[in-house]
């Protein structure tokens, strides 16, 4: 199901002051930081460019999965990834296809050593580090070690000052709105059950970060 964040923004109470955009300066200290700490940074100055951007990132013959993000509904990723002309193996398509509940699980936790895994991140610190959280674990897993490569994409709106600002944007903006988009597509409550915080990349090259200058996702 494809959701947008429009759909459901006015039913969730958000301190929309942690979701306002940044300055050009508060982007480029970010940006350093960020690459201070072993993550590669894209800033893109649209969804279109960021699409082309993750495009040109995925070598072809590669298996891609994603874990939900808004983000990359908004930009137009989710639908290229399972109708778009591509040379990559679409693991989600594999996934879905399968009528089993446990071996499309099973088939879910194989999928977070993707040789490409994408999704979004709920905070970003000025001081360079990826706050994250989910219900199931399904997104943030694949993050840390799983995949081969990761590719965060990220309006730049979920730039903060500090970690101590990334944190609480998990819980007055990002939470708000997931509670309110899972229970319009599972009908359950949604939870920080599972948190990451993500202050450094050790292997060269293995995570990108695209920044799109634009208010997206949550």
């Amino acid at each position: 199901m494809s959701q947008q964040k429009s759909e459901y923004v006015a039913d969730a109470d958000i301190d929309a002051t942690l979701d306002e955009l940044p300055t050009d300066e508060a982007i480029e200290e970010a940006v350093e930081n960020l690459e201070a700490n072993g993550f590669d940074v894209v800033v893109a100055d649209s969804a279109e460019e960021a699409l082309e951007t993750l495009q040109s990132l995925i070598p072809a013959g590669a298996s891609v999965m994603n874990g939900h993000s808004t983000t990359l509904e908004e930009i137009g990723f989710v639908d290229h990834l399972t109708e778009g002309d591509h040379e990559w193996e679409s693991l989600p398509d594999e996934i879905w296809g399968i009528d089993d509940d446990a071996k499309r699980q099973t088939a879910r936790r194989e999928s977070q050593t993707a040789d490409y895994f994408l999704g979004g991140i709920n905070a970003i610190s000025q001081t360079g580090e990826l706050v994250a959280a989910d219900r199931s674990g399904s997104r943030i897993g694949a993050y840390p070690f799983a995949a081969s490569n990761v590719v965060i994409v990220s309006g730049v709106n979920k730039i903060v000052p500090t970690l101590d600002d990334a944190l609480d944007r998990l819980e007055s903006v990002a939470y708000p709105l997931e509670n309110e988009r899972a229970k319009e597509a599972y009908g359950v409550d949604s939870a920080i059950a599972k948190q990451l915080i993500f202050r450094q990349e050790l292997e060269d090259g293995r995570t990108t970060v695209v920044l799109i200058r634009d208010q997206l996702g949550y």
